[in-house]
């Protein structure tokens, strides 16, 4: 019997979501903690320095996850994943004997000489994440979801409870001992880092049975090639973070007023904090997506199947919006009152997150066609609409400025790949039934902010009359269509 595509992309989603969307959401139950002990100059912090954990990781790996599934259809696999883990070994040792080397002349350049050690921690974290990226890639190849996800909530169960033994039990005992170990400036901010060190050696411990069948292999013939095909989609990567975190690292540096540049920071933080769930829908799709496409695209009818899947796609993606926005009036209280403020940037965040995964989704056409470079030239014109829009829009409007950086590049990232695309690969998406969708998402946000001041209890459940309302629009829309539409 036939195994439906669509439903295996669905359910492999669905296990990955449990390895990656439930860690994250656990981790993301850290934000009402942290909000709420943590003022927002030291939130700010927090912030800013996994905005440079983001940036680092992206380097290390140097795109070898997507070069290793690419190889890994041509060649043997165990071979393909011994030149690609050898390589990030490599690549690891030297920014380790850099890090240990200039952590300190680093701390002093990004403005913490008071805590040098905040810089030393980071550096680890990404150290340890960099060696765990292609054994978790071979646990997708090889199709071990439930582990890939065993692994990924011991890492947040350690890292949560970590949190909550240092932070929230014993406060007073880890101020003491992080200024006995880190001199007079130290505080329980170094105990977020802390934790996670110890959470991400965790994960390396437990993909040890993959590292012992792992042999040290550089083959030139190999490696040569994977990492011509992997340079692209590093540049595709670094330009991705630059879109993603950027904002996160200059805000401090372009708000007008530096005495509460950090406070606005941390606000800023928390608030995209909210847009998490669009975010984690993004990464567990990528996650069964990548080799789901590398391995449909020789049968018949992909193009097809692959249209099918976006519209379902955005249909999923709008839904996670309007749960956000509709009710935000109870996602609020997941951040402390005093971040509050900066909920108005919420709604943009969720939207230019939707259209980086549609963005996402549409790169299929230069990974399949190994045209890899195309990707790599969007996202850097990408990456210098952020940087432009941040540096014009920040001084005038703050933490908004970012917020609608990220929207409009993201905006003219999904334009740009699906013209391009469609040149190339062609693929029949349904546009109409994508932009009927979109306007009826967004004419359900407008109503409902229309309806705010009726008073909370009528707006909430006018607001689920119309959530509903647009589930069953799509689900009847999607069940009239036929693999032989057009777009």
């Amino acid at each position: 019997m036939a195994v439906n595509p669509i439903k295996s992309l669905a359910g492999q989603t669905a296990v990955y979501g449990m390895g990656t969307i439930i860690p994250r959401l656990l981790n993301y139950f850290l934000v009402p903690f942290y909000t709420r002990i943590f003022d927002q100059d030291a939130y700010g912090q927090i912030t800013e320095l996994y905005a440079y954990v983001a940036f680092l990781m992206v380097l290390l790996t140097f795109g070898m996850e997507t070069s290793f599934f690419r190889y890994a259809q041509k060649h043997e696999q165990y071979k393909v994943f011994n030149n690609a883990l050898s390589s990030v070994i490599v690549v690891v040792v030297a920014f380790l004997v850099l890090l240990f080397a200039l952590y300190a002349p680093i701390a002093r350049l990004i403005q913490y000489a008071g805590n040098p050690e905040y810089i030393l921690f980071i550096g680890v974290i990404v150290a340890l994440d960099a060696l765990t990226a292609i054994p978790f890639a071979m646990l997708r190849k090889l199709n071990k979801a439930r582990l890939f996800a065993t692994i990924k909530l011991a890492n947040v169960a350690l890292n949560i409870g970590l949190n909550l033994l240092f932070i929230i039990i014993l406060p007073e005992f880890s101020t003491k001992l992080s200024v006995a170990v880190f001199g007079p400036s130290s505080s329980l901010v170094v105990w977020v880092f802390l934790s996670n060190v110890f959470s991400s050696l965790l994960s390396l411990l437990m993909l040890w049975p993959l590292y012992a069948k792992f042999k040290w292999e550089v083959s030139r013939s190999l490696l040569r090639p994977m990492v011509a095909y992997a340079l692209p989609v590093l540049i595709v990567g670094l330009a991705g973070m630059i879109n993603d975190v950027s904002d996160k690292i200059l805000l401090k540096y372009l708000l007008p007023d530096a005495s509460t540049a950090m406070a606005k920071l941390g606000i800023y933080g928390a608030n995209y904090k909210l847009g998490i769930l669009m975010t984690l829908f993004i990464q567990m799709f990528r996650y069964a997506s990548e080799p789901f496409f590398f391995a449909e695209a020789e049968k018949k009818n992909s193009a097809e199947l692959f249209a099918r899947v976006m519209n379902y796609f955005v249909v999923f993606g709008l839904m996670i919006f309007l749960m956000v926005v509709l009710y935000i009036d109870v996602f609020q209280y997941f951040i402390g009152e005093k971040y509050r403020e900066g909920l108005g940037i919420v709604p943009i965040i969720l939207m230019a997150n939707l259209f980086y995964g549609v963005f996402y989704n549409l790169s299929i056409w230069y990974k399949l066609t190994d045209r890899t470079r195309y990707g790599a030239l969007i996202s850097i014109g990408g990456a210098v609409i952020t940087i432009m829009l941040n540096v014009v829009l920040i001084p005038i409007s703050g933490y908004y400025g970012a917020s609608w950086a990220h929207f409009i590049c993201y905006l003219a990232m999904m334009i740009v790949s699906y013209m391009w695309g469609q040149k190339v690969y062609p693929i029949p998406y349904k546009l109409k039934h994508i932009a009927l969708y979109t306007v009826l998402a967004g004419s359900i946000y407008i109503v409902s902010l229309l309806i705010s001041p009726w008073g909370i209890v009528f707006k909430i459940a006018l607001n689920t009359v119309m959530f509903i309302g647009f589930l069953a629009f799509a689900v009847i829309d999607e069940r009239k269509y036929r693999p032989s539409a057009q777009a």
